[in-house]
């Protein structure tokens, strides 16, 4: 009989293994640490006699390491997040929703969220989404984060691909989070290069024009690989 893909990592899913530390994790979607460790971990109370808990869960919580479903659950809760201050009891009860309605304990890293998230998230109400206050731009940025995720025919988690730049409509897909290339590591789109090497041969001396050789990919590509790499090394 043939091994399937699960064999390979003892039985499990791939999606389901830790691959990064929060730290790591944090980096390579540009989030504040802190904001990843809060929810992940949760948050202790300004008193520090309390803490809340955490809005995903996480992989390994003993080893404190996220797993690429993690990954993808923290890229759809900077999407919803990213235009507004909403406070982490309003995105647990937006999370225990979800959990709810679409039957899993990973509700943000279902292809649900990807197909019917704009419904799904006006649905849980202003608190979380302002539907009649700007509500078609702050949609079409949780949209453009969706579109991010992908998917196979069977609704299983293939790839993220992580923003390299500022600007949600032009950014290219130039790097890809898969967890089953290089452990999940960050690679170049196609290559199976991971962005931290070509950032260290860069940085080594070696010049972009030798990259695009050697790789033979456009120097668009590389130069977002490095753009990514630097905003993941000053996070």
């Amino acid at each position: 009989m043939r091994a399937t893909t699960k064999d390979i990592y003892g039985g499990r899913d791939p999606i389901e293994l830790p691959v990064c530390s929060l730290s790591e994790g944090a980096a390579w979607l540009q989030l504040p640490v802190s904001t990843v460790r809060a929810w992940a971990l949760g948050q202790a109370s300004a008193a520090g006699a309390k803490r809340s808990p955490p809005v995903i869960e996480i992989a390994d919580a003993a080893r404190r390491d996220l797993s690429f479903q993690n990954l993808v659950e923290l890229h759809v809760l900077a999407a919803i997040r990213r235009q507004h201050r909403i406070s982490l009891q309003n995105v647990r009860k937006a999370v225990a929703f979800l959990r709810k309605r679409l039957g899993t304990r990973h509700p943000l890293a279902a292809r649900a969220m990807l197909t019917d998230g704009r419904d799904l998230l006006v649905e849980i109400g202003p608190d979380l989404v302002n539907a009649s206050r700007a509500g078609q731009f702050e949609m079409a940025i949780v949209d453009a984060y969706l579109e991010r995720i992908e998917f196979n025919k069977r609704g299983e988690l293939l790839r993220l691909y992580p923003f390299t730049s500022q600007s949600l409509a032009t950014d290219r897909r130039s790097v890809v989070i898969d967890p089953r290339i290089q452990f999940g590591r960050p690679c170049l789109r196609g290559t199976g290069v991971p962005t931290a090497v070509v950032a260290e041969r860069f940085l080594a001396g070696e010049s972009i024009a030798s990259l695009v050789e050697d790789y033979g990919i456009a120097a668009a590509q590389i130069e977002e690989a490095l753009r990514y790499e630097q905003a993941a090394r000053a996070a």
